[in-house]
């Protein structure tokens, strides 16, 4: 399994950043330009990642100001899972934690995992940048 992940430290009260997390129509604001055809609902999302391969998702699993993980809805080029994490720092700051699980072989490794990194830390850079 290769696990891929980033954070970022949001000033916003845990719950303002789950309550947008937990919406996967606010998913498309975090996304980069390589990321076309987004279709999504409160809990699932669909889209395009240009040169590697057509993404279906659904939110799996809710822990309400903790976490989140979203998976597959269809047939994915492999295995994998998406979670965020929310941690209130005590201070009115929260941590986010963006973490994907995937299940690569050697040469799926090799060519989508830098990739990947490029895209959650994109990702949680701009939850950082959207929510302050």
């Amino acid at each position: 399994m290769t696990v891929i992940e980033s954070s970022a430290v949001i000033n916003l009260p845990v719950e303002k950043v789950y309550a947008f997390l937990a919406d996967l129509n606010n998913h498309q604001q975090l996304m980069p330009e390589n990321i076309y055809n987004w279709s999504s609902t409160v809990d699932e999302a669909s889209f395009t990642i240009q040169n590697m391969a057509k993404l279906a998702i659904k939110i799996s699993s809710r822990i309400e100001n903790q976490e989140l993980i979203a998976i597959p809805t269809e047939k994915a080029p492999f295995d994998i899972e998406l979670k965020w994490t929310v941690a209130d720092n005590g201070d009115g700051s929260t941590t986010a934690k963006h973490i994907v699980s995937a299940e690569l072989n050697m040469m799926m490794k090799m060519l989508a995992s830098g990739p990947l990194q490029k895209l959650v830390d994109y990702e949680t850079e701009r939850l950082q940048a959207i929510l302050g």
